[in-house]
């Protein structure tokens, strides 16, 4: 024991205009009231504290803390009374300060020591606080005693704080939970009490500066404490590493998941203090029922080196992971080189990564298998099976945090649906959550449930469309060209085999592989006949030499050459088509990409609903209007906004296709037209088709424009509107491109656009006449040579 004053705050208490003095006697009245109510043997020993108080003459008025050392052998009667019996000296921080007052004037070895190692540093771990959180918490403590004791008010104070410091040879942090009891402090007033009601005091306890207006009410001059509060320091290291680790569920948010597991990670080592042990979080996901890899969220990764993609197949990690889901077992070896031979497939990988000891445990959220947590050591280390105890605290709160993750990787498939192959995007996805809580609503209220009509009304429609010139004309082109080609190798196929047979199969075979070559160089082949010539070929023909290399299979090399030639990804029969197949893919993708990239950027200025279609090339519906957004004020410069990106957005399409053409093998180009529509619409979601339509007779008259428009003539001309390397914006009054005139110029200026804008008349459609057009070039640098 030891009799030293020391400041518990460490230096971060304010001096009190407060009367408080060290003081036995409420101590003393203690005692006397328990040898009257006691009836066991420890009367006796009360009564040997009082006599022995009484006997050596110990002040009954005020001890100023300078001489409390002078009591230190009645401060060990106050000890050896009030400390547990199971517990020795050597393994209590126990001490006596000062009433409300963080001033340790005597106290067992281990408290003064404990006190002594405190960090003077703030770390990630350390709970330290300013000098004004300090005084605050302090204030709410000594007020909540004062109304207890002299207004009979309860207010739910904890008089207790954590520290944390840093233990010298594992470098981890320590957790101390400070408790302070004020069971022999008595409260006095020097004067009349001021009348005070509850809510009053509620209030003053729960708003932020409460405890500066509970000083101009009840100033503590006005009072008077006498006695002494006891301390007593915990380790609550364990408790305080999972409790670290809940709150790190409720603190997760996008951008910091790395460091909360990290955290997680540095508070399992503090779990067990020891900072050799390595940890590991396996999270266990699924995708259609079936396991796939999950991302490296913590520790060293060893579980990932191990079971993660760079080592296994996917088909290969499933098979393993659905195997162990089916019987989840913990795993457990101080030294896995000591491990039988039986165990080596499981092992092996730890080994070579030079893992020693190992322990392996699944980790369940409701019964259902979440992950796993491994722990373990390199060579030069090892533990034993008593450092798995330590853990179990910890487990529950570890699945939980698997789950979130799991949760979140769901979360993440289920946002990519919906923004990738559904209608639901993010901008109109409030109308759905609406409509869906409505639906819930009914439902819950026991009321007929019907799902409401999402619709939004007056928007303004953008359409556009990226074309692959002449892709029908292109594509029959290399179907024949494929044809003419497979008919040859046919023929000489059939050469080659004639001196193996002489049947009248293999003359009516070479006979219509003839007559379809001539069919094919007439140049009058139609739809009905490619099919007939696709049965032959991949039939008949087929069929028979199959039959041949039956009956003879010395001709197996022959008809080997010919069938592979006919394999539908890389068979010479069909390169014309896979050329213009993977030039139509490579723009499509490249324009598909980047409409996507600037789909994102538009919703920064305003929340708008982008739709894209696959045809041959690449069409679109934008729509924006007040009712997509209706808390963001909505006025025309957006709708301008949105016509300016749309229209250099179309000249920067033409320049990427145009770039593209070095790459293809088939040489294709696009063209770009633009519908401007300046009259806002409705649309409403279709359920059946799972996207948005128009609504209403005129509105549907937009729809059948968009759709008749695309292959349409000048006037008086046989000359298609669209060409490659233009863009074409057809409308019907001049105050629908109003908007667009000074946007052209502009991007004539910086040099995107041609100098010359054609305005053009447009042939009649049926049921639409008056169409007018703009038709504007795009400067498209050469591709360089390769």
């Amino acid at each position: 024991m030891k009799n030293l004053s020391m400041d518990l705050s460490d230096g971060r208490s304010k001096e009190l205009k407060m009367d408080t003095a060290i003081s036995f006697m409420p101590f003393i009245r203690f005692l006397e009231q328990r040898i009257r109510e006691e009836r066991t043997l420890k009367t006796s020993f009360y009564q040997t504290i009082l006599d022995y108080f009484y006997a050596k003459e110990i002040p009954q008025g005020d001890i100023p803390v300078a001489e409390a050392h002078r009591y230190s052998d009645f401060c060990e009667y106050i000890y050896a009374s009030l400390s547990p019996a199971l517990f020795s000296e050597q393994n209590l921080a126990w001490g006596l300060s000062a009433p409300l007052r963080p001033e340790i004037f005597y106290g067992t070895d281990l408290l003064y020591s404990v006190l002594n190692h405190r960090p003077s540093d703030a770390t990630v771990y350390a709970l330290p606080k300013a000098p004004e959180q300090y005084h605050k918490e302090r204030m709410h403590v000594i007020y909540a005693l004062i109304l207890q004791r002299l207004y009979n008010f309860q207010i739910p104070v904890k008089i207790e704080q954590y520290q944390a410091w840093t233990h010298p040879d594992t470098g981890l942090l320590r957790y101390n939970q400070v408790h302070v009891n004020v069971d022999f402090i008595e409260v006095s007033a020097l004067g009349p009490l001021p009348v005070l009601s509850f809510r009053e005091l509620y209030t003053y306890f729960t708003e932020a500066g409460g405890h500066e207006q509970l000083e101009q009410v009840l100033p503590l001059s006005l009072f008077r404490l006498r006695g002494f509060a006891v301390v007593t320091i915990s380790d609550v290291t364990a408790q305080m590493a999972v409790e670290n680790i809940q709150r790190i569920r409720f603190q997760r948010s996008d951008g910091n998941t790395t460091d909360h597991y990290q955290d997680v990670i540095r508070s399992l080592k503090t779990l067990v203090q020891n900072n050799r042990m390595e940890f590991d979080l396996f999270p266990f996901v699924r995708v259609n029922n079936q396991a796939v890899y999950g991302y490296e969220k913590a520790g060293n990764g060893i579980l990932f080196s191990v079971w993660g993609e760079h080592t296994l197949s996917p088909d290969a990690f499933r098979k393993q992971a659905e195997g162990y889901a089916a019987n989840p077992i913990s795993f457990f070896s101080p030294d896995i080189h000591g491990e039988s031979e039986m165990q080596i497939g499981f092992l092996d990988a730890f080994r070579r990564a030079g893992v020693r000891s190992l322990v392996l445990i699944p980790l369940f959220y409701n019964k259902t298998l979440v992950g796993v947590l491994g722990m373990h050591t390199w060579m030069d280390e090892q533990f034993d099976e008593k450092m798995l105890a330590m853990l179990d605290p910890v487990l529950p709160p570890l699945a939980q945090l698997l789950q979130i993750y799991i949760d979140e990787f769901n979360s993440e498939l289920d946002q990519i649906i919906k923004e990738k192959f559904t209608s639901i995007q993010p901008a109109v996805q409030w109308k759905f959550n609406e409509a869906a809580w409505h639906y819930l609503h009914q439902k819950k209220k026991h009321l007929p449930a019907t799902m409401e009509n999402i619709h939004f009304k007056e928007v303004y429609p953008l359409y556009g469309a990226i074309d692959i010139r002449n892709s029908t004309l292109e594509r029959n082109a290399a179907i024949r060209a494929d044809l003419d080609h497979h008919l040859l190798l046919l023929q000489d196929t059939l050469a080659a085999l004639k001196p193996f047979d002489q049947s009248s199969l293999m003359q009516e075979i070479s006979y219509h592989c003839q007559k379809w070559q001539e069919t094919l160089q007439s140049g009058t082949f139609s739809s009905n006949e490619e099919n007939s010539l696709s049965y032959f070929l991949n039939e008949q023909t087929r069929d028979y030499l199959m039959h041949l290399f039956r009956q003879r299979p010395e001709t197996g090399a022959i008809i080997g050459d010919y069938l592979q030639a006919m394999d539908p990804e890389e068979g010479a029969v069909h390169q014309h088509q896979q050329e213009l197949e993977r030039s139509m893919q490579l723009i499509t993708h490249t324009v598909n990409n980047y409409f996507e990239a600037g789909k994102e950027q538009l919703q920064q200025s305003y929340p708008c609903y982008f739709e894209k279609f696959r045809t041959d090339g690449i069409e679109y519906d934008i729509y924006i209007g007040q009712s997509i957004a209706p808390e963001k004020p909505f006025d025309h410069f957006h709708l301008k906004n949105l016509r300016l990106w749309q229209l250099s957005s179309m000249a920067e399409v033409a320049r990427l296709s145009h770039s593209l053409l070095q790459e293809m093998k088939k040489p294709l180009q696009t063209t770009q037209l633009i519908f401007v529509h300046n009259q806002p619409i409705d649309i409403s979601f279709r359920a059946d088709e799972r996207k948005f339509d128009v609504e209403g007779a005129y509105n549907i008259r937009y729809q059948m424009i968009k759709k008749r428009i695309d292959k349409v003539h000048i006037r008086h001309t046989r000359e298609r509107l669209t060409q490659p390397g233009t863009i074409a914006l057809i409308y019907f009054h001049e105050k629908d491109v109003a908007d667009y005139r000074p946007y052209i110029g502009y991007l004539q200026d910086t040099g995107m656009l041609a100098p010359q804008l054609e305005e053009l008349e447009l042939e009649d459609l049926q049921g639409l006449s008056g169409l007018k057009a703009l038709r504007i070039g795009v400067v498209c640098h050469e591709p360089a040579a390769g």
